[in-house]
């Protein structure tokens, strides 16, 4: 664990001098000392970038980690009961009927988000079969469901000149629009619902047994599930609501953490925050330096992403009986 800080600390401060001016690559501590521009640069666009991307990472990470361990499912991610697609769906409902804003994209984006949450909670309670994971489970799945019919019947109504492209866009996520600004406004959220999610991170190794057993250990297994469950989609609605559509962080960086630290929450989902941040900052390097365009985001982390999920079930070793 010491070593993933010392390697995220690294990343930050090697990202700070990666970039295309004044020449494409690394930048010298006596450029920026001396050049007005590259202080500027730096100070005012790449640092609140790179910290930015630092939360996006870890609350992807840690927000995945949680809700595999709450649903006992592997294959789940942040955007399970229906966060993703809300957030989605009230980006493009901001840039086609409130003009598109960025302070209103992102407060609509985080809205729905946070609304398919509890739109998945009510319509779980009116389930009446299975269990209440199940339940959630089969709701998270009909909330998204919708939001994705939503979302395509508003880039069907939007202008395929300009609407159109800015929902397009968001939806492939990015941080090149990120400032201070942007910054400080979803960094309270992320923090508190880090910080809740750290603090409870030995419970969900009870949690995960199931409800009877959690209980009679003196756990109150649906407040608590609850409280961890809000705490990871009100940070996964934050980053994405500035970052746009960034998969396969919250699904795959679980996996890794486990790989190398165990199935042990108590250090799995520390692991979790610290090579999730470490991963959203490589791939952000990777997408404003490869190519004079600057790659989207999401791009980059879901083929990635997807490259090593298959390494990992590739190399999975399976027991076998004797």
């Amino acid at each position: 664990m010491f070593w993933l800080v010392v390697l995220l600390v690294f990343v930050v401060v090697f990202s700070m001098f990666l970039g295309r001016y004044p020449t494409p690559g690394l930048i010298s501590f006596k450029t920026i000392l001396t050049d007005t521009l590259a202080q500027k640069l730096v100070f005012n666009l790449r640092v609140p970038r790179i910290l930015t991307a630092l939360l996006l990472g870890a609350s992807l990470a840690a927000a995945g980690g949680v809700f595999q361990m709450i649903f006992s499912n592997p294959l789940v991610d942040p955007g399970f009961l229906g966060v993703s697609q809300g957030a989605a769906f009230g980006a493009a409902t901001c840039i086609i009927f409130l003009g598109g804003a960025a302070w209103a994209v992102q407060a609509s984006a985080a809205f729905f988000g946070c609304l398919g949450l509890l739109l998945s909670y009510l319509l779980a309670r009116r389930v009446r079969y299975g269990g209440w994971v199940l339940r959630l489970v089969l709701a998270g799945i009909a909330v998204s469901a919708f939001f994705s019919a939503g979302l395509g019947i508003l880039k069907y109504m939007a202008d395929p000149l300009s609407q159109l492209q800015e929902i397009t866009f968001w939806l492939l996520g990015g941080l090149w629009s990120i400032t201070w600004k942007q910054f400080l406004t979803i960094l309270p959220v992320v923090a508190i619902s880090l910080f809740i999610m750290w603090r409870m991170r030995w419970r969900l190794n009870l949690l995960s047994l199931g409800d009877e057993t959690a209980f009679s250990l003196g756990l109150a297994p649906a407040r608590e599930r609850t409280l961890l469950l809000v705490a990871g989609v009100a940070a996964t609605s934050a980053v994405i609501s500035v970052a746009g559509m960034v998969s396969w962080i919250g699904l795959i960086i679980p996996h890794i953490a486990r790989r190398i630290f165990g199935a042990d929450s108590r250090y799995m989902l520390p692991a979790s925050i610290l090579i999730g941040g470490i991963f959203a900052i490589l791939c952000d390097d990777i997408g404003r330096v490869l190519m004079a365009g600057e790659i989207p985001l999401g791009i980059i982390t879901s083929l990635l992403g997807a490259a090593i999920f298959a390494y990992i079930m590739i190399n999975q070793k399976v027991p076998t009986n004797k």
